[in-house]
């Protein structure tokens, strides 16, 4: 699925190797993540999915430095995350990583082209204006720069959050159930404005979704049931994935 022009960097953009977390302490632990390992190659879309409770979001978490890791390593790049402070933890997810989440978590006060840019702002950063016309002309929003997240649609909301997390040229941009609160008309925008980030610009996303749909635009399903890595599809179809997801949900009726 994925179109990698040649002299396209590839390898690892992320990999979590012999990964554990437990929530919780003594009788009521809860393992989230079992000794689990996977990873993200450049400039592909991988789909992360599982029955509820499976450790899908805890694992973005980690891969993402949103979260610490109980034993085993995660990595960005050559970066080991394990061995950074909380400074450097902070840098890597304002210059390395990007995100967009369900809730689209736009100020209210900033016009749409304010919010597409906050992070570089932050990072006192300037915008490359070649990249970021080309960023806002591919999610469509060249006529909305000036308006409010009020005066926005849900899918235009979401895609001022999917320009946002674009512009730094992020290593890996999480996406953690980014379609979960538009209608299959927004959603179909936004997956295909993510497929075109991997397939146009190389980008190299992870997303978490409970939605066979939104899967089968990934180039590479990994599926999680107990806090372990249990299954794999590549080019998948909606289908396909709603068989494994079958599956899983049938075993997991029988632990």
């Amino acid at each position: 699925m994925t179109t990698v022009a040649p002299g396209t960097i590839t390898g690892l953009a992320a990999r979590a190797v012999g990964v554990t977390k437990e929530f919780g302490t003594g009788a009521t632990a809860v393992t989230a993540l079992d000794d689990i390992s996977v990873d993200i190659h450049r400039s592909q879309f991988t789909a992360i999915m599982g029955p509820s409770g499976s450790g899908k979001s805890t694992l973005m978490h980690a891969l993402a430095g949103l979260d610490t890791v109980d034993s085993g390593e995660v990595s960005i790049g050559e970066t080991t995350l394990n061995t950074l402070s909380d400074k450097g933890l902070a840098d890597l997810r304002r210059n390395r990583v990007g995100f967009i989440f369900q809730q689209f978590n736009l100020l209210p006060t900033l016009t749409a082209e304010e919010n597409i840019t906050l992070p570089l702002a932050i990072a006192k950063r300037k915008p490359d204006q070649e990249w970021f016309d080309q960023v806002v002309n591919a999610v469509g929003l060249a006529d909305r720069l000036t308006h409010r997240p009020s005066e926005l649609s849900g899918g235009q909301q979401q895609r001022v959050a999917c320009a946002r997390a674009l512009l730094p040229k992020p290593d890996v941009i999480f996406a953690d159930e980014p379609t979960g609160n538009l209608d299959s008309r927004s959603s179909g925008e936004i997956l295909r404005f993510l497929r075109k980030s991997v397939d146009e610009f190389h980008q190299t996303i992870v997303m978490v979704t409970h939605d066979a749909n939104a899967a089968m635009y990934a180039d590479r399903v990994v599926f999680l049931l107990d806090g372990k890595l249990v299954h794999e599809l590549v080019d998948p179809s909606a289908d396909e994935v709603l068989d494994t997801m079958k599956r899983l949900d049938t075993l997991e009726g029988d632990s």
